[in-house]
């Protein structure tokens, strides 16, 4: 009963994560209730099936550490600018691609992650957290083109919702404050349904159970631009989900090898895999769940195969997931403005100590930020290149990230002549 309490716990924690990112993707490429419906339910099995991929370790994948896999939010603004100019099929296609691409590089990974050092995952991850800063402003209004855009009433729910999400932050701790954006969800909610602004058709019509469907939405399509955009994108979260491999070795006393590395991203590459198979999204760590295992003392990875396998029961029940599609836009854009925000939190936490140990560093970040945003604000700056050229150029996540690995090599891995001359000397 205790392994099932807690095994709860961590649902509950990584949850409003979970359903965050389907039901953004989801609004922003304009699903029909019942697809948003079935797209919110498939990812939450999925979540189940990505975490026991990793926690169930064999001699192929896994990284045996207690580890919960969810939606990355990493992945909310490539997707979307994705599904909108190529469409729904060139995103899972390029979510299929990019989970191969994991698994094959998998074996080599650690070594890779040297272009892959915090000052580059840093400025990546705080333009994605930036550029996706419109997406929740647009739905805390009512969703770009609402007939009420912008309304007192929205505007109210939506900054209502966020100030209830911070003072939840600010005044409690340890497992309530981890679900404060869970609980914001549902108060906003509450809120919304008693001035008549939930419809709960989508419930009434959901069905109690149903099986993943393959290629629910159609078969894939696969195109360079969105494939290298969503590799890229997976290559970022495998780096921050080393950190999160460390960080529970270290709490569990389990030392890892570069073989359980290699287990560990090949699980992520087959989560990803598996979730385009069955359009769900892309998957990676959840950092909050090993907040929550310091928090509770409890290590044991039963707890996170009953965390798994809860989250595939509730993916089968597609009644469950309608209750979440009810959620106002507004209050939805106000919870995310929180959890955006922490994206971008998290960015300048890993670039913080980076930036100051030299001025190339802050090279790197200031062109990579300028490409990044600029592209994203200017799509049409590169629009008279080639085409070949334009699937680096056309996408402002993609295009700052180049720049940064390019400009990390050529300030920090790229002999300076001050350093070829030291060596000179010492031959001499």
């Amino acid at each position: 009963m205790k392994t099932a309490a807690l095994g709860i716990q961590h649902v509950l924690a990584m949850y409003a994560g979970a359903i965050l990112v389907p039901l953004i993707v989801g609004g922003s490429l304009g699903l029909t209730p019942e697809q948003l419906t079935y797209l919110v339910a498939i990812d939450i099995l999925m979540c189940g099936v990505a975490t026991l991929l990793q926690v169930v370790s064999n001699r192929f994948f896994g990284i045996g550490l207690p580890v919960v896999l969810g939606c990355t939010f990493t992945a909310v603004g490539p997707m979307i600018a994705i599904g909108g100019e190529y469409g729904i099929n060139a995103m899972y296609g390029a979510i299929i691609a990019s989970g191969i691409i994991v698994v094959l590089v998998s074996g080599i990974f650690g070594k890779l992650v040297r272009i892959f050092p915090p000052i580059v995952t840093g400025t990546v991850v705080t333009i994605i957290g930036i550029t996706l800063i419109p997406v929740a402003i647009n739905n805390l209004g009512g969703g770009q083109d609402a007939a009420d855009f912008g309304s007192i009433s929205n505007i109210t729910l939506g900054f209502g919702t966020l100030l209830f999400i911070i003072l939840m932050y600010r005044f409690t701790k340890g497992f309530i404050r981890s679900i404060s954006i869970l609980i914001g969800l549902i108060g906003g909610t509450i809120i919304a349904a008693f001035t008549g602004k939930v419809d709960f058709n989508a419930v009434n019509d959901a069905s109690f159970f149903h099986l993943p469907e393959l290629f629910y939405f159609g078969a894939p399509t696969f195109e360079w631009a969105p494939i290298l955009t969503l590799t890229l994108v997976a290559l970022i979260s495998l780096v921050e989900s080393t950190g999160v491999y460390f960080a529970l070795s270290d709490i569990t006393d389990k030392k890892l090898t570069e073989k359980d590395l290699s287990k560990g991203y090949r699980a992520e590459g087959l989560a990803i895999f598996f979730g385009g198979l069955f359009n769900a999204l892309q998957y990676t760590t959840f950092s909050q769940n090993v907040g929550l295992v310091q928090i509770t003392g409890v290590k044991t990875r039963r707890v996170i195969v009953v965390a798994g396998a809860i989250l595939i029961a509730l993916g089968l029940v597609p009644k469950i997931a309608a209750f979440t599609t009810i959620i106002p836009t507004s209050v939805l854009g106000g919870a995310s403005i929180a959890m955006f925000g922490m994206v971008i939190s998290q960015g300048i936490k890993m670039l913080s100590k980076e930036i100051s140990k030299s001025t190339g560093n802050s090279m790197v970040v200031a062109c990579s930020v300028g490409m990044g945003l600029g592209v994203t604000v200017v799509p049409e700056l590169f629009a008279q290149l080639p085409s070949s050229v334009q699937i680096i150029t056309s996408n402002g996540i993609v295009a700052g990230s180049i720049t940064a690995i390019v400009l990390n090599i050529v300030f920090n891995m790229l002999p300076s002549k001050q350093s070829v001359s030291v060596m000179v000397e010492k031959e001499a």
